[in-house]
């Protein structure tokens, strides 16, 4: 049987702010990327997700980004590669102190927003990442874009990879994420976000920009938890993967 993991970024608010509805996701998911307080979250905030999360049997993923809270880690920036191998190690650790306080660990680490998507091509970003994980924990799981430097880096150092995919987002022929100020770069068609869902969990593909089908073979499948109506969304996904005979499972 077909198997495949359901992520979401969870812990995404700040102090009294809340951007996700983290309590219904993980109802849902099978893996948390949580915030670990460079794009977004806290420590209470860090705290009561890994809680909720251990409670139901998510695994806990950090969910590690530039230090860009006021642009949700979603700008270019540069960073020097000792600073940010350094700056991951320190948000993996401080969602550990949470996750095993909560009884569990963390299993896994996933970049954020513009780290994510400058690992995909930048050797040197990604090596930096790769030297922050193993400096917190040498046999943590990465999860990233198939093809990415990350990975690849990732793999050479020992570290097992996970690849994965994203059923809202836009991808070029290449295989890589369309720019999110790019027009259409974002799926907004709950419909077709369902069907995307299901073409990539079950043939390992999707329909790229430009109408070509492409190969993106991936072990888990993100479901943003920051678009609206993002919870009904995540369910009917779960709901029509498992109808159609795909086991949704946790892949950590």
């Amino acid at each position: 049987m077909t198997s495949i993991d359901l992520n979401a970024d969870l812990g995404e608010g700040f102090g009294r702010w809340r951007l996700t509805d983290d309590e219904r996701l993980l109802s849902v998911v099978t893996s948390a990327n949580v915030a670990c307080g460079f794009h977004a979250g806290d420590a209470v905030t860090m705290r009561r997700v890994c809680e909720l999360a251990a409670a139901r049997g998510v695994r806990i993923g950090a969910q590690v980004s530039y230090r860009d809270l006021a642009g949700f880690g979603r700008r270019a920036m540069d960073v020097p590669a000792a600073e940010l191998a350094a700056e991951v190690a320190y948000q993996i650790g401080a969602l550990e102190v949470f996750a095993r306080a909560a009884g569990a660990r963390v299993a896994y680490v996933k970049p954020h927003g513009a780290l994510y998507n400058r690992v995909v091509h930048d050797e040197e970003q990604a090596g930096a990442v790769v030297e922050g994980v193993l400096l917190a924990d040498t046999g943590l799981p990465v999860l990233g874009l198939p093809g990415s430097r990350l990975l690849e880096l990732a793999g050479k150092a020992g570290l097992p990879v996970v690849t994965e995919a994203f059923a809202d987002r836009a991808y070029t022929d290449e295989g890589t994420l369309v720019a999110r100020h790019q027009e259409g770069a974002v799926v907004t068609d709950p419909e077709a976000v369902v069907a995307r869902s299901l073409d990539l969990a079950r043939a390992g593909e999707v329909v790229a920009r430009s109408g070509r089908p492409i190969e993106v073979r991936a072990r888990s499948l993100c479901l943003h938890g920051d678009t609206p109506g993002a919870v009904d969304l995540a369910l009917r996904v779960r709901e029509r993967l498992e109808a159609s005979g795909v086991r949704v499972e946790a892949f950590a």
